[in-house]
């Protein structure tokens, strides 16, 4: 049997969320020089992204509060601390929200898809492209994240080095 779409962002959330588990707050919420973002921000973007390709381009109701779709958006950056209730629920929600898709999709609820050009030039034509596109785009931004992770090490090294 075929590894599908859905089983491949599944796995990338969960490496996401091993890698989140084994730093401290302080840490997910650091933008190393060179960066303009952060770990926990990351996150509630794929989080975020999943809702918007899938959902809003389908005509239908997001299902996160509206908050986190602005907070969390393409365009945006963090704008303040993300505390650990946040990042718990963006966690829960990483799952739930899979789920729930899943579920709409053995409901058919998505006929209503409208077409899209990506920034780069592909076209999302249907949710199976949505869903093909959103697992990719998740696995780019746990790329982001590891390169974060790194910086963030290799500046405490710098620091524990020169003290």
């Amino acid at each position: 049997m075929a590894i599908s779409s859905i089983d491949i962002a599944l796995q990338v959330r969960r490496n996401f969320i091993e890698l989140m588990d084994n730093m401290t707050i302080g840490e997910l919420n650091t933008i190393p020089s060179g960066f303009n973002n952060n770990i926990a921000w990351n996150f509630g973007h794929i989080v975020v992204s999943q809702q918007k390709l899938c959902y809003t381009l389908s005509g239908l109701p997001i299902k996160l509060d509206e908050q986190y779709m602005l907070k969390y958006q393409k365009g945006s950056k963090p704008e303040k601390f993300i505390d650990q209730d946040e990042i718990d629920y963006l966690k829960e929600q990483a799952y739930t929200l899979i789920d729930e898709l899943l579920g709409d999709l053995e409901a058919s609820v998505f006929h209503n898809f409208n077409p899209t050009k990506l920034h780069f030039g592909l076209e999302l034509k249907g949710i199976e492209d949505a869903i093909n596109y959103f697992q990719n785009h998740d696995a780019l931004h746990l790329g982001f994240a590891t390169a974060i992770k790194r910086a963030i090490i290799g500046e405490k090294q710098k620091l524990s080095a020169n003290a």
